[in-house]
């Protein structure tokens, strides 16, 4: 099954004749009628500040049963703590994103690109979500490229995020888990940031048949939309499973 929706859902030039929030439509629906139209998204503003509980709860109530939430991992963990003393700011999201329930997806856990390999703090940093949580960690500097973080990211069950700019991957292809997590960034088609049918047909070659999610972070002038309901008519041809999408 590929599992395809966008980071985020809060972007004003969605909004509009031929767009995916019609213009009468107030803001304070756009979540379900996102939610209508795909299956999954990926919140990002949890990477900037951390919401309360409630506002996971108020996600999980107001979309469908099916509707599964992919959170990134806040910054306090990964860019001020730069993954010291893990387990406080691990607890801390948790408590509030299990609000989710069962709509909890994937946890992203993007470095800084100045962070440099450190094995032991990845170590202890994945020791502490419980097995249940799906984790995908997207590194950001070269020196994380090497077997002993593969090995690390397997042993925990955890996905190495994979990363595209411009149409090419910014990451190893590595499988560490049986599912993906694939985060398409800027294409190089036009208008700018759309990416064209040959670079997502190429994209789709490289997923596997399991389980993969993949997200579109281009939302400049809604391309992040037009580009997912792209992909998912392509692997529909070729008879993949497919998530919603509008």
């Amino acid at each position: 099954m590929l599992v395809i929706g966008t980071s985020g859902w809060q972007y004003r030039d969605w909004r509009g004749e031929d767009r995916l929030y019609p213009p009468k439509l107030p803001q304070r629906l756009w979540l379900e009628k996102y939610a209508e139209s795909f299956a999954t998204v990926e919140v990002n503003n949890a990477f900037y500040r951390l919401p309360e509980r409630t506002t996971f709860a108020q996600w999980r109530d107001r979309t469908p049963d099916d509707f599964v939430v992919a959170v990134k991992m806040s910054r306090y963990l990964t860019h001020i703590k730069r993954l010291k003393e893990p387990a406080e700011p691990v607890a801390r999201f948790l408590s509030r994103a299990d609000a989710l329930g069962s709509k909890l997806g994937p946890v992203l856990v993007q470095l800084p690109p100045t962070l440099k390999v450190d094995v032991a703090a990845l170590d202890e940093t994945l020791s502490h979500f419980p097995k249940e949580v799906k984790v995908a960690v997207e590194p950001r500097h070269e020196s994380w490229w090497t077997d002993e973080v593969r090995d690390l990211l397997t042993r925990h069950g955890a996905a190495l995020s994979w990363a595209d700019r411009k149409g090419r991957p910014v990451t190893p292809l590595w499988r560490t888990t049986d599912w993906v997590y694939l985060r398409l960034h800027e294409g190089r088609a036009r208008p700018w940031p759309h990416y064209g049918r040959t670079s997502l047909g190429s994209w789709l070659n490289r997923l596997p048949d399991e389980e993969a999610y993949v997200f579109f972070n281009n939302d400049p002038g809604g391309a992040a939309v037009s580009d997912a309901v792209t992909l998912a008519a392509l692997a529909r041809r070729r008879g993949r499973s497919v998530t919603r999408t509008p």
